[in-house]
C-alpha cells in the first residue's frame, strides 16, 4: 500500500541531550526517520533540544526547534504548527514520557492529530509495570512475582513477608535511575525509598532476584498487516542482575537451542500484538533459567531502542528507517532491503559472523561511587566488534574499548590479587570482570568454579580458556614464534601489536612474520542475507586468512580518489555524540567534492556507522594496525589522498604519530602542529612569540619532581598529566597535602608520565574560540563564547553563551587578533579551538586544540553556517569566501546558551561540585532573542524543574556572601521565600534582607536536608571551597539531586538565573524554529 494520503505534516519528538541510558543511539535513529520521512514527501517538524546531533541540522527537517522537551513546550509547538501526526518512537523514553503526559491530560481526546507507531494505551500498558504483568498472565506468559510499593506501603511488613534477594525497578525512569538489587532485610528501607523517591510517579516494582539466570533481546519488527520478522536476537554475556546496556552482549544469541530459540521468537511477536504495537521497531527483554528452562518476560519498549541501534549495525537491517516507513502506512513486503537491493524487508536478516558489543565505563570520574554494576545502567558509551568467531569477535572488542589494558591483559592494580581474594571478586559485578575471568583461566582455576562464581554461560569461558591457551604458548615462546602459533594465533584474532607485547618483540617482526607466511587481512560485507546474495553496500569488516582466492576478500577497491576519516571510537565523557556530528558531516562534505570517503569507527550507536553515511564504512578498532591495513588495501586500486583525524576528538590523535612515521599523509593540520599545541615548552615558546600571557606554569616527570616543583608555586594550582581527554585527573589543589593525596589516588597514571602544573587564576571569566584556516592563510571566527561559570569548571560543564554577553569590545578584538596569531603561527588547516582566561582585563592563553572542538555542532546550531563542512572544504585545498572571512559572531542579534548535562543521579556518595575535570554526558541549547529567557529554555532543556519555584535555600562561603546579599534581596522582592542557614542569614539580615532561619545538617532537626526531602524547598543555590565546608555540605547537593530539586554551586549562574526567574514571571516562553533564527543561510 502507499504511504497514508491523511497526513501531511508529522511532528518528530528527538530524545533530548545525552544521558546514561539514552545516548546517541536515537540520534542515528531520529536522523533515520527524518530522513525517510522527508523523502516521501511529507513535512517533516522536530523538537529536539540537543545541538550535538546530526538531526538537529537544519537541513533534516523543515523546521527543526532545538527547544526544552518539556510538555508545556511541546504543546506550543503543537499549537504553532498544528502537525497531522505525532512520531515518538524514535525519542526514547523522553518523547514516551511526553505522550504519556499530554495523554494523562486528555489532550488528544478531541484532537485530529495521530500518534503513529505506537498508541498512547500502547505505551501505557509497555510501561506500567502492573499493566504489563497483567497482559502477560492473559496471553499465557509468566513475569517475575512483583509488587508495587509506593509511599503510603507498609514496608515493615513487606521486609519480612519477601524472599531476598530482590530486584527494583521504578517507574518511569531512564536506564533503570533508582534500580539496583537488595541482598538483604537491612537494605531493603533505604534502597526502596530511594527508589520511590526517584520514580517520577513515586512508584517502585518488588520483583524476585533472577540474578543468574540469562538474559536475551529480540528486536522485532511489526507492520499494519501484521507482518512480523525478528531483526535479531541478542545474548548477554553477563546473567541477569546486570543493566542490560552494561553488558557485554553477543549477536546473534550463541547459547539457545533452536528450540529455545523458536519460542522465544514466537513470544516476541505476541507479545508485540497483545500490547498493540501496531507499526514499528520494539525490543523484549526475556531472562531463561539455565537449570530449568523457565523463561520469563522481563520487560519490552514499544519503541525504537537503544538494543535496535545495535541489531540494527549487527545485521545492516536500518530498524529505524524501516519503522518509519512504516507508521506512514508502508508493509514490510512493499519495502526494499537497502543493502541487496532485491530482497524485501520482510526477509529475517541472517548473519554469518558474530558481534560483540562492550560497554564503556568512567567510574573514575565519580569519586565515591563504587565499581559496581546493578540493574541501574552506569556506563556512558559501548564499542561494536564483527569477527568470524566469538573469540576473534571478542579480541576486536577489547582492542576498540581504548581501556588502561590491551586486550585481556590485566591492570596493575589487579596483577598482585591472591587466587582466594581473585575468587572473592569473581563473586561481585565488576565492570572489568572478563579480565578477572581471564586471569582465572591463566591461573588454571576450574572452569565449572569459575561459572559457579560468575553465572557466566560455560560456552564463553570454554572460549576464552582457548584465546588464553593461545596467549601463554605466544609468551612462552620469547619472541621466536613458530608458524603454527602464529597462524593460530591470527586466526583466532590477536592484533600483531598484541602479539609483540607478549613475545617483547618489535611490532615489525611479526609483520615480516605474517609476510613470510603468505597471511594476509581481507574483509568481508555485512550483507543481510549470509552471503546468499550479492551486496553492494561496502560495509565491511576485518578477518584472517591463509587462503587466498579471488572471493576471499570483499572490500573491492576502485580507482577513485579516496579520503579516510577516522571517527571517535565509543562515547565517554570528555569525547561524546559531538565528534560524530564531525565526522558525519566531514563526510557529506568531501563526498560533494568528488571523493570516496571512508569511514573506520567501532560505535554502533553513531550516524557515522550507518552504511549509507560514507562510501564504505570500515568497522574496526581504531588503533594503527587496522587503519594501516584499511589504507594499503584501498590503495591497491585508486588512492588515499590522506587520512583525516582532525574530527574524531582525542581518539584519531593517538594513532597520528604512526601514520605519520609510516609515510600515511595526514590531511589538514600537521602531526607537527598538533605535538606543538600538546607539547609543554614548545606551546609556551609559541605563546610568547605571539604575545600571550599564560598562568604561571611548570612541568615535571613523576611524582618525586611534581612534589618538588609544585612547592614552588602560588596555591591554588591545577595538575594534569599531558594528553589527556576531557580534563581527565585534571584537579585544583590548594596546599601541598592536597598534591600528596593525589599523587597517592593516582601513581599508577602519574609515576614516570609528564604532568602539568599551571598556578590558578581564581575569579576569572572563561572564553572559548572556533577558528577557521584555509592554506593560504585566510582565517574566520566562527565563535566567541563567554563561559557563564567562572574559570575553573572545565569548559564542556561549564555554560556558554554566544555572542558574549559581558565582554567588551577591546577584549573581543584583542582575543580575534591573538586566535588568528596563533593559528597562523601553527599554520593550521580547517579548524582550532582557543580557550582563554580574562582576569583585570588580561588575557591569559589555557590551551590551544588544532582539532574540531565540542563547541562546533553547537555553534553550526546556533549561527546556521556549516563550519565542519567549510573545514573539510579548506582540508581539501579550497578557500575562505570573503563573506566567511568577514563574519562577526559577536553581533548575532539572539542569544544561544550551551547548557551541560549530569548523571550524578547514577551515581550515589559523588558530590555534584564541578572543578576542572568534565563531568557532563551531554548538552542541550537554548535559544532566544532575550538573553534571560535563552538562559532559562537551557535550563529546562537540561532538567531543572523551574516552573513553580517558590522556596529557595541559600548558603554561601562568605566571599560571595557580599553578592549573594544582591541576589537574595531581588528574590525577595519578587515574592520568593528565603531558606538560609546561619552564616548567610546573619549576613544579609544586617542588609534587612527576609529569610527564615534554618539548621544545617549538624546542628540537629529540623534542618536543611529535612526541608529537601518534605519538599520544603524547590532550589538550592550553595557555594563551597575547603575540604571540610565541602563534606558538612554534602548531604544538602546530594539529597537536592537524589530528589530532582534544582540546585546550582556558582554564584555567577545563579545571579544569571535569578534573572531569568524574574523575566519567567513578566513574560511567558516563545518558541521559534532555527531556520527563523539563522542569519546565514
Amino acid at each position: 500500500m502507499p504511504a497514508r494520503k491523511d497526513i501531511s505534516k508529522i511532528l518528530v519528538i528527538g530524545s533530548g541531550p545525552i544521558v546514561i541510558g539514552q545516548a546517541c543511539e536515537f540520534d542515528y535513529s531520529g536522523s533515520q526517520a527524518c530522513k525517510a520521512l522527508k523523502n516521501e514527501g511529507y513535512e517533516v517538524i522536530l523538537i529536539n533540544s540537543n545541538p550535538a546531533t546530526i538531526m538537529t541540522d537544519p537541513e533534516f527537517a523543515d523546521k527543526t526547534y532545538i527547544e526544552p522537551i518539556e510538555k508545556e513546550i511541546v504543546k506550543k509547538i503543537i499549537e504553532q504548527e498544528k502537525p497531522d501526526a505525532i512520531l515518538p518512537t524514535m525519542g526514547g523514553q523522553t518523547a514516551l514520557n511526553i505522550i504519556r503526559e499530554l495523554n494523562k491530560d486528555n489532550y488528544f481526546e478531541n484532537s485530529s492529530i495521530k500518534i503513529l507507531g505506537a498508541s498512547p494505551k500502547s505505551i501505557d500498558v509497555a510501561e506500567d509495570r502492573e499493566l504489563f504483568a497483567e497482559a502477560m498472565r492473559e496471553i499465557g506468559l509468566e513475569t517475575p512475582f512483583s509488587i508495587i510499593v509506593n509511599a503510603e506501603s507498609d514496608l515493615e511488613k513487606l521486609a519480612l513477608e519477601v524472599n531476598y534477594p530482590l530486584i527494583l525497578r521504578p517507574f518511569y525512569t531512564l536506564g533503570g535511575t533508582g534500580g539496583g538489587i537488595v541482598y538483604n532485610k537491612e537494605e531493603f528501607f533505604s534502597k526502596v525509598k530511594n527508589a520511590i523517591d526517584l520514580s517520577p510517579v513515586s512508584k517502585t516494582l518488588v520483583e524476585e532476584s533472577l540474578i543468574g539466570w540469562k538474559e536475551f533481546e529480540f528486536e522485532v519488527v511489526r507492520d499494519k498487516l501484521d507482518n512480523s520478522i525478528i531483526v535479531c536476537s541478542i545474548e548477554n554475556l553477563d546473567p541477569m542482575g546486570v543493566h542490560t546496556g552494561d553488558s557485554i552482549t553477543i549477536a546473534p544469541a550463541l547459547t539457545l537451542t533452536d528450540k529455545e530459540y523458536q519460542k522465544l521468537r514466537n513470544q516476541s511477536i505476541a507479545i508485540l500484538r497483545k500490547i498493540g504495537v501496531e507499526t514499528g521497531g520494539s525490543n523484549v527483554q526475556f531472562a531463561v533459567n539455565p537449570l530449568n528452562g523457565r523463561i520469563l518476560i522481563i520487560e519490552m519498549n514499544p519503541r525504537v531502542s537503544r538494543s535496535s541501534a545495535l541489531a540494527s549495525k549487527a545485521t545492516g537491517f536500518p530498524i529505524a528507517k524501516i519503522a518509519a516507513l512504516l507508521a506512514i502506512g508502508y508493509t514490510l513486503d512493499e519495502l526494499k532491503n537497502d543493502i541487496t537491493k532485491i530482497t524485501p524487508a520482510s526477509f529475517e536478516p541472517v548473519i554469518d559472523y558474530i558481534v560483540t558489543k562492550v560497554p564503556k565505563f568512567n567510574f573514575e570520574k565519580f569519586q565515591g561511587t563504587p565499581k559496581l554494576l546493578n540493574t541501574a545502567m552506569k556506563s556512558v558509551g559501548e564499542i561494536m566488534s564483527i569477527g568470524r568467531t566469538f573469540k576473534e569477535s571478542i579480541l576486536k572488542a577489547m582492542y576498540s574499548i581504548e581501556g588502561d589494558n590491551y586486550g585481556f591483559d590485566l591492570s596493575h592494580e589487579l596483577l598482585n590479587l591472591k587466587d582466594d581474594l581473585l575468587k572473592e571478586e569473581l563473586k561481585t559485578q565488576r565492570p572489568d570482570r572478563l579480565l578477572l575471568v581471564a586471569e582465572a583461566i591463566r591461573r588454571n582455576i576450574d572452569l565449572s568454579e569459575i561459572h559457579t562464581l560468575t553465572y557466566i554461560d560455560i560456552f564463553f569461558l570454554r572460549e576464552i580458556k582457548e584465546i588464553i591457551d593461545i596467549e601463554k604458548l605466544v609468551v612462552k615462546s620469547q619472541g621466536k614464534l613458530t608458524s603454527e602459533i602464529l597462524i593460530s594465533a591470527k586466526k583466532m584474532g590477536f592484533s600483531n601489536t598484541h602479539l609483540a607485547n607478549l613475545c617483547k618483540v618489535d611490532v615489525n617482526e611479526i609483520y615480516t612474520l605474517l609476510s613470510s607466511n603468505h597471511s594476509h587481512t581481507i574483509f568481508k560485507r555485512v550483507d543481510t542475507c549470509g552471503n546468499e546474495f550479492d551486496s553492494s553496500t561496502a560495509y565491511l569488516y576485518s578477518t584472517f586468512t591463509t587462503e587466498l582466492n579471488k572471493f576471499s576478500c570483499e572490500s573491492r577497491p576502485d580507482d577513485r580518489d579516496k579520503i579516510i576519516i577516522l571517527g571517535s571510537g565509543p562515547n565517554r565523557i570528555g569525547q561524546g555524540i559531538e565528534f560524530d556530528y564531525c565526522c558525519v558531516q566531514a563526510v557529506k562534505s568531501f563526498q560533494k567534492m568528488g571523493y570516496q570517503t571512508i569511514m573506520i569507527n567501532c560505535n554502533p550507536e553513531t550516524v557515522s556507522t550507518d552504511y549509507d553515511t560514507s562510501d564504505k564504512l570500515y568497522f574496526e578498532p581504531l588503533e594503527f594496525e587496522y587503519v594501516k591495513n584499511i589504507i594499503d588495501k584501498e590503495n591497491i586500486k585508486g588512492e588515499v589522498k590522506g587520512v583525516v583525524v582532525q574530527f574524531g576528538g582525542q581518539t584519531p590523535l593517538r594513532i597520528a604519530d604512526k601514520l605519520k612515521e609510516n609515510g600515511y599523509k595526514i590531511l589538514g593540520t600537521s602531526f607537527e602542529a598538533i605535538d606543538i599545541s600538546e607539547d609543554r615548552e614548545r606551546f609556551q615558546k609559541l605563546i610568547e612569540k605571539v604575545g600571550l600571557k599564560q598562568p604561571k606554569s611548570d612541568i615535571s616527570l613523576g611524582t618525586k619532581e611534581l612534589l618538588s616543583k609544585s612547592s614552588k608555586l602560588n596555591f591554588p594550582i591545577l595538575l594534569r598529566p599531558s594528553y589527556v581527554l576531557g580534563g581527565r585527573m585534571m584537579e585544583k589543589m590548594n596546599s601541598m597535602e592536597d598534591v600528596q593525596s593525589y599523587i597517592d589516588q593516582n601513581y599508577w597514571a602519574l609515576e614516570n608520565n609528564i604532568i602539568l602544573i599551571d598556578e590558578f587564576l581564581k575569579d576569572a571569566k572563561e572564553v572559548d574560540v572556533d577558528i577557521l584556516r584555509d592554506s593560504h592563510g585566510n582565517t574566520m571566527i566562527a565563535g566567541i563564547m563567554e563561559h557563564i561559570e567562572e574559570a575553573g569548571i572545565h569548559s564542556g560543564d561549564s555554560a556558554c553563551c554566544i555572542p558574549p554577553f559581558s565582554l567588551n569590545k577591546e577584549i573581543i578584538s584583542s582575543i580575534k587578533e591573538f586566535s588568528i596569531s596563533l593559528s597562523q603561527e601553527l599554520n593550521t588547516i580547517g579548524l582550532m579551538n582557543v580557550q582563554y582566561a580574562i582576569k583585570d582585563e588580561n588575557i591569559y592563553i589555557l590551551e590551544a586544540n588544532p582539532r574540531a572542538s565540542r563547541t562546533i555542532p553547537f555553534l553550526a546550531k546556533a549561527t546556521g553556517i556549516p563550519f565542519i563542512k567549510i573545514a573539510a572544504e579548506l582540508i581539501a585545498g579550497e578557500s575562505l569566501s570573503k563573506k566567511l572571512i568577514e563574519f562577526k559572531p559577536e553581533k548575532l542579534k539572539y542569544f544561544a546558551i550551551k547548557e551541560a548535562v549530569f548523571a550524578f543521579n547514577k551515581f550515589p556518595n559523588t558530590d555534584v561540585i564541578l572543578g576542572p575535570e568534565m563531568k557532563s554526558t551531554g548538552e542541550v541549547m537554548g535559544i532566544d532573542e532575550n538573553f534571560d529567557m535563552a538562559y532559562l529554555k537551557s535550563q529546562i532543556g537540561a532538567g531543572q524543574k523551574l516552573n513553580n519555584i517558590r522556596n529557595i535555600f541559600i548558603s554561601v562561603k562568605d566571599e560571595d556572601k557580599e553578592e549573594i546579599s544582591e541576589i537574595a534581596r531581588v528574590l525577595s522582592e519578587n515574592g520568593y521565600n528565603i531558606f538560609t542557614t546561619r552564616g548567610t542569614h546573619k549576613f544579609i539580615s544586617k542588609k534587612n534582607i527576609n529569610s527564615e532561619l534554618i539548621n544545617k545538617v549538624a546542628e540537629g532537626s529540623p534542618h536543611v536536608v529535612e526541608y529537601i526531602k518534605n519538599n520544603k524547598i524547590d532550589l538550592v543555590i550553595n557555594t563551597t571551597e575547603n575540604k571540610q565546608a565541602i563534606k558538612d555540605s554534602f548531604t544538602i547537593r546530594r539529597t537536592s539531586v537524589d530528589l530532582n530539586v534544582p540546585y546550582y554551586t556558582n554564584l555567577r549562574a545563579a545571579k544569571i538565573l535569578t534573572k531569568s526567574l524574574i523575566s519567567l514571571k513578566n513574560q511567558s516562553i516563545l518558541v521559534k524554529p532555527i531556520q527563523k533564527h539563522h542569519i546565514y543561510n
